[in-house]
């Protein structure tokens, strides 16, 4: 039981560091596991691909991302 009080904390926090180091992860990932859940695997300029050829169906927030990222 202790333990788990060590544990918990941790993994919040590196899922939080995580998520700094990608910011636009959370924006995109419903659309990736949505639209490109075939090429996940395949690195992230499969990915990438993906969502561009599926541009019209993302959703605005990843969208944006693409777009404030020159893509």
């Amino acid at each position: 039981m202790t333990r788990a009080f060590f544990i918990i904390p941790f993994l919040l926090c590196a899922s939080a560091a995580s998520a700094q180091q990608q910011p636009g992860h959370d924006a995109c990932a419903r659309d990736v596991s949505r639209f490109c859940r075939a090429v996940m695997n395949n690195g992230d300029g499969a990915v990438l691909a993906c969502l561009k050829q599926n541009r019209t169906r993302l959703s605005k927030g990843c969208d944006k991302v693409l777009t404030d990222h020159g893509q």
